[in-house]
């Protein structure tokens, strides 16, 4: 198989089932959320090696030196690959300790010790990214038997072959889905693709734009604007724009920066730009007009909290620990004033329903939202769309630089006949969407769409919970969960307007 430029997609599925059967053999292991992360940073791995060995026979085609990003014997090549290589506890001491005898023979650091040492040279940040995805990583393999054997398994994956890394891709697509189920209660949960294809469909991102995702999780939304963007290459330099100059993520958890750069290199970004930090890790006045994107397009994460460290970053009456009020300052901050494409900046973001009626801080945001940038539609999901990862119900925002909003178009999305909600086993689907892409560029008021003035929306609070007038839509029917969760919404918000109260007082009092 490692010969074989062409594998076809059930064998490749059947060589990664046969990897994951391996692993569930490992006491070390515990679930897919243990296995998929293994499973991945070998791949990422090989990957590396495979695309090493096919720069360097191009370097040398073309008279150029070549300066690996991974150093013998540390390679793919040196260590993974004989089948009758180090095993057992010789290779899991190679793997884990910080000193250890290499697979030359010679004592030196031991492969994750030196990946996480690599650092950027000659400009050219391979290294680093290298060293950040094995910087938060552990082998959790008790065997190094079985270690061995994965290892012999995956050696028949062949990255160097297009039509392989496009099965690959998909393939693996399914078992991050696979991974989000086994996530349970982890407190992860992540956008369905029927909602990223349909929220890249209506943001549309041209070539030349740069597209960011500041909370991008595994991937899902960059993966979907590469794929967008990759059907208007025509040229050599489109190609060239579209590697390195459109594609920008921020994701600050270890596991998910590793998921979402195997991600999009297997869906054929060779070098992805991902920032391992916290997203609002910076004071909101320093990011100027050279910080800024064309595009973004996110689900950040709602219903936690934030440190005061980062709450501070920014201005003193829009301070919150709420997560998702904090990413949508960020979003409305990171867009250009000045777009160079003939197009405004612009972003579609996914909100809690707590985001459209919350008052205090909340509504000071929106008013913001309203005066500052054309919030053009709200797209209203329905019940469990986000099953089962989370039960509060959740809309889509759309916005952009064009000046302030005039007017806010509201569109309900509705549930398929008979259905009261969507669950795991019955997903919403993106043909469900037709309807709404139908209507999107030439508007009219139906059963489904309405618009609301700005100024009747500012006249009242900046409320942006409102129903459908028409009423033709199913009365939500919500679980307990489902009511619980917005029960605690609502609390949480109490809390905070509470808290802002004692704050005002405090210092009235001090003064």
């Amino acid at each position: 198989m490692n010969n074989q430029e062409g594998t076809t997609a059930q064998s490749l599925r059947v060589l990664l089932k046969s990897a994951r059967d391996i692993m569930r053999k490992d006491k070390g292991l515990n679930g897919d959320l243990d296995r998929l992360p293994l499973l991945t940073w070998i791949m990422f791995l090989k990957f590396l090696d495979d695309l090493e060995i096919q720069r360097e026979g191009e370097a040398k085609l073309s008279g150029k030196a070549f300066k690996p990003a991974i150093e013998p014997p540390y390679r793919w090549r040196d260590w993974a690959a004989p089948a009758d290589g180090l095993t057992g506890q010789e290779l899991l001491a190679f793997v884990n300790d910080e000193k250890a005898v290499r697979p030359d023979g010679k004592r030196g650091p031991g492969l994750f010790y030196y990946l996480r040492s690599l650092s950027c040279t000659d400009g050219d940040d391979r290294r680093q990214v290298i060293a950040t995805v094995f910087g938060g990583l552990q082998n959790r393999m008790i065997s190094g038997y079985l270690l061995r054997d994965v290892l012999n398994k995956l050696g028949g994956l062949n990255f160097k072959s297009s039509e392989n890394l496009s099965t690959l891709g998909a393939i693996y697509e399914t078992l991050l889905r696979e991974m989000r189920d086994a996530a349970g209660d982890s407190g992860e949960f992540y956008t369905p693709r029927a909602v990223v294809r349909l929220m890249v469909a209506a943001v549309g991102p041209r070539l030349k734009e740069i597209v960011l995702d500041p909370a991008a999780g595994t991937g899902g939304f960059l993966v979907e604007a590469y794929n967008h963007l990759a059907g208007q290459v025509k040229t050599v330099s489109d190609l060239q724009i579209l590697q390195g100059k459109s594609i920008l993520g921020c994701e600050a958890k270890s596991l998910p920066y590793l998921l979402c750069q195997m991600n999009l290199l297997l869906h054929g970004l060779d070098s992805p730009r991902l920032d391992p930090g916290n997203a609002l890790r910076h004071k909101l006045t320093d990011i100027g007009e050279a910080d800024r994107v064309d595009v973004i397009l996110t689900n950040p994460p709602f219903g936690g909290e934030e440190e005061l460290g980062i709450q501070n970053n920014f201005p003193g009456d829009k301070r919150t620990s709420e997560t998702a009020l904090l990413f949508l300052q960020l979003i409305m901050r990171k867009l250009k004033k000045r777009a160079g494409t003939g197009r405004p900046a612009r972003a579609g973001v996914v909100v809690p329903n707590g985001t459209l009626f919350g008052d205090g801080v909340c509504a000071r945001i929106k008013a913001e939202l309203l005066s500052e940038f054309n919030l053009h539609t709200i797209i209203r999901l329905p019940n469990g769309v986000f099953a089962p990862y989370t039960p509060i119900p959740t809309n889509i925002l759309f916005f952009d630089r064009s000046g302030p909003s005039r007017e806010v178009w509201y569109y309900e999305h509705p549930l398929p006949p008979g259905r009261k909600s969507y669950t795991k086993t019955s997903p919403l689907q993106f043909e469900e969407f037709k309807p709404l892409l139908n209507w999107w560029p030439q508007r009219l008021e139906n059963d489904r769409a309405w618009k609301i003035s700005s100024k009747e929306l500012l006249a009242t609070g900046c409320n942006l919970d409102r129903k459908n007038p028409r009423g033709h839509a199913e009365t939500p029917d919500l679980s307990p969960e489902q009511l619980v969760a917005v029960i605690l919404d609502k609390e949480r918000q109490i809390i905070e307007i509470v808290l802002n109260i004692q704050n005002l007082l405090k210092k009235s009092q001090e003064k």
